[in-house]
């Protein structure tokens, strides 16, 4: 920024529409993050997205400049000197400003701005031949013109403020100024030869507002009372001082409120402020920046990710909570006794009807019927499978703390908190989650084709043993009653017929029954390890419903406040 012509200000302006973007990723970061944010960091982060809005919402171009400084520093005197005339009350009683005085150049009405800074002390600084009842148009004392911020200075849209010590013994008085320097545009720090290394200064005030060293000045006054090589040396402290406070670009001024030395170039900075319109959304933007840097600690530089292995543990002790490997033994048995129930010795298999049949024991023969929830309870009610042993419990419970262990690891401990906590099994409602899982699950397959045919078969051979039996009964009948008895006829010349159907049927159909229970055993297999992988995959689902997901929505909105505030601090 060059002191020498006005209006030259070299700097790169910050656009409303960046300012809007930025405070609204600052606004989501806190809402993303919610209570994993530090509260109080939090609650300043959303009162500045708030002055944000209300600042840029005010229509106008001025520019609030705020003279700020301890006690006896001579700000006061500063003021008075900048706007030309005895505003501000100068006195040697402290404190002497207890509420905050304002100055406004320009025709342009700042009414509503100053009702937002809450500044009800308002001079209206005259423009060169108002007050001096000079006619417009006549060629004014270059003196008036530079004491009383004239069309030299083209001042017009600033608003200067004189505010109450920072340091002063009223309380009030700190509060106030304080107030209003969280929503002014510019920071004109003023200090003097006694207080310019003054620990207050710096570290409560400077060092603190470190990010903001493009809206800061510092103005050390009272150099009348100094020798030039004393001023120079002052000088080249504070600028040591505030180098070490973080803000070492900060231009160092020395002036003078009573001789005047130094206010032309003072007015300069101010003149290339104003003019160049960009000091609102500096302030702004770098109380944006030092807000997501605040908060930026609290997330990490990046989000672990769950990978499918991961939830392999997880499966296994929820399929043991729910009694998969009882449920796939009881279709295994159950396919079995059907197969045979089918395929059987038919002067056998009616014994099959007397068995208790495995899935019916446990409710769930029917599970390949679909229905509704509600349906589903009214119509089946709850399985019979037993409650989860303290040892299934326990192994859930592990899972989970590994997963969310997992899952949480290089996050800040209240992240990997919130964590923990989506990832703790609810009881109750995760019993319930796979009971319905396994009640949706179709146990049971389509009906194999071999199962027809060897029950066809076996039926015929059946058939073939009794009539065998029959023949032979027949035969023996009439024997009995005296009558001619026929020879049966013969197979091959030597087996009759009658003997060949009894021993056929019955040989026959016992070794199709052996062969039937073979098949029916590899088959069984095949369809518990079916049955086994449909049930682990909706045990999955209840886990990514119950666990997996709420962890997962943990860590999306970590990752949504991480890169909230990566773009709220790149404004």
């Amino acid at each position: 920024m060059t002191p020498i012509r006005a209006g030259r200000a070299k700097v790169t302006a910050v656009s409303a529409a960046v300012l809007d973007d930025a405070s609204g990723a600052l606004e989501r970061a806190v809402k993303y993050g919610g209570d994993e944010l530090p509260a109080a960091t939090a609650d300043s982060a959303i009162a500045i997205v708030e002055k944000v809005r209300q600042r840029t919402a005010l229509v106008g171009g001025h520019t609030i400049v705020a003279l700020a400084g301890a006690t006896g520093s001579g700000k006061s005197s500063l003021f008075n000197a900048l706007v030309g005339a005895d505003v501000a009350t100068v006195g040697a009683r402290r404190p002497t400003t207890s509420t905050p005085s304002a100055a406004i150049w320009g025709d342009e009405p700042a009414g509503e701005l100053l009702d937002w800074l809450g500044v009800k002390a308002r001079h209206h600084v005259q423009p060169v031949g108002a007050a001096d009842g000079r006619v417009p148009g006549e060629k004014a004392d270059e003196n008036a013109i530079a004491n009383s911020g004239g069309p030299l200075d083209r001042l017009d849209g600033l608003v200067l403020l004189d505010l109450p010590d920072f340091d002063s013994r009223e309380q009030s008085n700190r509060a106030e100024a304080e107030r209003v320097l969280a929503m002014v545009d510019l920071f004109v720090w003023v200090t003097d030869p006694q207080k310019y290394a003054d620990a207050r200064l710096h570290d409560d005030y400077v060092a603190a507002l470190s990010t903001h060293d493009a809206v800061m000045l510092v103005v050390l006054n009272q150099v009348d009372r100094l020798s030039p090589s004393e001023a120079g040396e002052l000088a080249t402290d504070l600028k040591r001082l505030l180098e070490l406070d973080g803000v070492g670009s900060t231009p160092v001024l020395a002036v003078s409120a009573i001789t005047g030395q130094g206010l032309d170039v003072l007015r300069q900075r101010l003149t290339n402020t104003v003019v160049g319109q960009n000091a609102a959304r500096d302030r702004l933007a770098a109380d944006l920046r030092t807000s997501a840097a605040r908060l930026r600690p609290a997330v990490a530089d990046a989000e672990p990710v769950l990978k499918a292995t991961d939830e392999g543990e997880l499966i296994d002790a929820l399929a043991r909570t729910a009694g998969v490997a009882m449920v796939v033994d009881a279709v295994a048995r159950d396919h079995r006794m059907e197969a045979m129930a089918r395929t059987g010795w038919p002067f056998t298999r009616w014994v099959q009807s007397f068995r208790a049949r495995p899935l019916r024991r446990l409710h769930l023969e029917d599970t390949a019927v679909e229905f509704s929830d509600g349906e589903m309870r009214s119509v089946l009610g709850r399985s019979s499978i037993p409650p989860p042993t303290p040892a299934a419990r326990a192994a859930v419970a592990l899972a989970t703390r590994n997963l969310s262990g997992r899952a949480g690891s290089g996050l800040p401990v209240p992240w990997s908190d919130a964590i923990d906590a989506a990832a703790l099994p609810p009881g109750a409602q995760l019993t319930d989650a796979l009971d319905r899982a396994v009640l949706r699950t179709p146990l049971r397959g389509r009906t194999p084709i071999w199962w027809r045919v060897v029950g066809v078969v076996q039926v015929l051979l059946a058939l073939a043993a009794v009539a065998g039996v029959l023949w032979y009964a027949a035969l023996w009948g009439l024997g009995a009653l005296a009558f001619p008895v026929p020879e049966p006829p013969l197979v091959g010349g030597f087996v009759p017929v009658p003997f060949l159907l009894v021993v056929g049927g019955l040989v026959l159909g016992l070794v199709l029954a052996g062969l039937s229970r073979a098949l029916a055993g590899i088959g069984a297999r095949r369809r518990a390890d079916a049955v086994d992988k449909q049930l682990r995959s909706a045990i999955a689902t209840v886990a990514d419903e119950q666990i997996l997901a709420p962890v997962r929505a943990v860590l999306e909105r970590h990752r949504l406040t991480r890169e909230a505030l990566d773009k709220a601090r790149a404004v």
